[in-house]
């Protein structure tokens, strides 16, 4: 397992505590854990909107230049080659010292493959650093304009005070009907496919 003490320390200068900054919602997993040790090194170093604009950059780049992605994701392309040609791509592109540092720590950790994972938790966090409640829907069929409305008056009601409501709304005929959310790190699974598979565990169930 990698260890996350050199992302803090990369980041830090002698004026910078080395005490990680808490996030304000905690994600999970080994992309979770270096958003996290991001977040906390971008805030001492006053960087976070900044990193947060270039990582999303960053992933777009990924998502419109195959030739670079195809780059960035080989594992077969050393280690160090691939280091020094991120930490040019960054330079060029006039990134904070916590964004060069990220990509630069994933690939000597072998973990490049992770930045997807690693940006979409930092921008969770990131929300919630503005306040901000990332909800997803993901139903059969596309909503309605009055159903999203509806969804959004709802939602409000499970707001704290303060917090704003990003609904984005996906299709996936998969779960036939119901709806599947995702309220920030809470998920709910109201969908007629997961009852339906509920139903048929119970009726394959031996009396």
């Amino acid at each position: 397992m990698a260890s996350f003490r050199p992302l803090a320390r990369s980041f830090s200068t002698s004026q910078v505590s080395q005490q990680l900054v808490k996030a304000p919602v905690q994600v999970f997993g080994t992309d979770g854990r270096y958003a996290t040790a991001l977040y906390s090194a971008a805030t001492k170093l006053k960087q976070l909107d900044g990193v947060e604009k270039e990582l999303i950059s960053f992933q777009q780049a990924l998502k419109t230049d195959v030739k670079f992605r195809d780059f960035v994701l080989d594992p077969t392309i050393q280690k160090s080659l691939k280091i020094e040609a991120l930490k040019i791509v960054g330079q060029k592109k006039n990134f904070s010292a916590a964004s060069i540092n990220l990509l630069a720590l994933l690939a000597e950790n072998g973990k490049i493959k992770n930045i997807d994972g690693v940006i979409n938790n930092f921008s969770i966090i990131m929300a919630a650093h503005r306040g901000d409640l990332p909800v997803e829907v993901i139903t059969a069929r596309p909503l309605e304009e009055a159903d999203k409305s509806e969804l959004q008056s709802t939602l409000k009601l499970f707001a704290k005070k303060g917090e704003n409501i990003l609904l984005t709304t996906k299709v996936d005929p998969s779960i036939i009907g119901g709806m599947i959310v995702s309220v920030g790190d809470k998920y709910v699974d109201m969908s007629v496919a997961s009852k339906i598979k509920k139903y048929t565990d119970l009726l394959q169930t031996p009396a």
